[in-house]
């Protein structure tokens, strides 16, 4: 964040709440997409699962014509191409399993990201309530040059060392540094 950025939410010039449910609603839509693609990915499991069990049905068919009849070539090319795809459809539905966890770690990342901007909004608020604080506190109806000096001699010190001017300024740039 830039500090023109900050001094944008600390004067107030940026509406929180405006900020707040163009992120909610665009959040909204995000959680609604990768919800939808969950869901895909569920459903075509349940697919490459029939699947599956379909290839494993055929697997068992082609062995046993496979012994019964083993100088048919095409069953044995049969059983070792279905072993194939059985493999391959494994595959898939691991990377689709993969792919569904990944999804989750995504909702949650975004849920932990949404929890931070809560708390960012807070400190946020809190320093605006500070800063009017501040502001009020030391606003007041009486003229800078009318208020009371700082003083450089206490009464009663038995000291004559007074600080001068340029040993204050000096001092406090010493600070500054």
């Amino acid at each position: 964040m830039t500090q023109e950025e900050l001094d944008a939410l600390m004067g107030g010039e940026v509406d929180l709440n405006e900020l707040k449910e163009e992120v909610d609603s665009k959040a909204g839509e995000i959680f609604d997409i990768i919800e939808n693609i969950s869901n895909e990915l569920m459903e075509k499991e349940k697919d490459a699962n029939k699947t599956i069990d379909t290839l494993t049905s055929n697997i068992e068919l082609f062995k046993t014509l496979t012994q019964k009849f083993p100088d048919v070539a095409v069953f044995l090319t049969s059983l070792e191409q279905n072993e194939e795809a059985l493999i391959a459809a494994q595959t898939i539905i691991e990377t689709m399993q993969d792919s569904g966890d990944d999804i989750v770690n995504v909702m949650g990342i975004m849920q932990y990201q949404d929890i931070h901007r809560q708390k960012i909004e807070r400190v946020i608020n809190v320093m605006r309530a500070l800063s009017k604080y501040m502001n009020t506190l030391f606003e007041g109806k009486i003229d800078d040059d009318k208020r009371v000096s700082s003083a450089q001699h206490i009464v009663g010190d038995t000291h004559n060392d007074i600080a001068s001017d340029d040993d204050i300024e000096a001092l406090l740039a010493q600070f500054g540094k």
